[in-house]
């Protein structure tokens, strides 16, 4: 086996890779880095490449877009895990109230936990510091706010969906958004 040595930079090397379980059921997003020692390991093969390739002395490899695993993995939960990250992600950077999405945000719970609200995916939610210091640990109807969206538990395909950008369109298929072909 040839040994890759990388010298690009980080960045490329950080880009998100679908990976797929043997079954071609969504499993998990990784960085280029980790699924280029996946395909090394003959843990994975390459479906899908990025533009972009990583160099040796004797070798060249497509940095990889989508990988799938050679073999199973037992998952069978399409929940996604309630983190902070996630719940940032699954409201887009985005002040729910006041809807700002430059600058950072803070996890809100809707219903403050003093008054017996929950860590839940539809209790918490994302705030600027502005709109959080405003709500304070009141209801948002106390504080006279209202929600520009109300907060949903994501499953673990519309999770995946939200990585796809202009550079993922070849993970489109396997994550139901347009026909195999």
């Amino acid at each position: 086996m040839n040994a890759i040595a990388i010298s690009l930079n980080g960045s490329i090397l950080n880009r998100a890779v679908l990976v797929l379980n043997s079954n071609y059921a969504p499993l998990h997003v990784c960085t280029t880095r980790r699924a280029i020692c996946l395909y090394y390991l003959d843990k994975a093969e390459i479906l899908e490449s990025y533009e972009e390739a990583a160099h040796s002395p004797s070798t060249t490899l497509s940095l990889p877009s989508v990988v799938k695993l050679n073999k199973i993995v037992h998952y069978n939960s399409m929940s996604v895990i309630l983190n902070r990250r996630n719940i940032v992600q699954r409201d887009h950077h985005t002040c729910q109230y006041c809807g700002k999405s430059s600058g950072p945000v803070t996890v809100d719970h809707i219903i403050p936990k003093e008054r017996g609200g929950l860590d839940s995916w539809e209790n918490l939610t994302t705030a600027c510091p502005s709109c959080n210091l405003t709500k304070g640990n009141r209801t948002p109807s106390e504080a006279g706010m209202q929600l520009k969206r109300q907060p949903v538990r994501p499953n673990r395909i519309h999770y995946f969906q939200q990585f796809v950008r202009h550079q993922q369109l070849g993970w489109r298929p396997y994550l139901f958004m347009e026909p195999l072909q």
